[in-house]
């Protein structure tokens, strides 16, 4: 291979690496943004419970409730 072959391999690599961990955090961040804006701004709760465990329990079982 020659060295240019061999940088285009690097940065393609990279490239996909990075996109691999990049769009699952956006996504992450983006749903943990979502539930908070939901709960803070439509619900009109504080931000303070919307960290608590009991609170995303709460909300699940009334979703997923049978």
């Amino acid at each position: 291979m020659t060295e240019e072959k061999k940088v285009e391999k690097k940065k393609g690599s990279s490239r996909k690496i990075l996109r691999r961990l990049l769009i699952p955090l956006l996504l992450l961040i983006a749903l943990i943004g979502g539930m908070l804006v939901g709960y803070v701004v439509v619900g009109g709760r504080d931000i303070g419970s919307a960290f608590d465990y009991q609170t995303w329990k709460h909300i699940f079982d009334l979703v997923f409730a049978p």
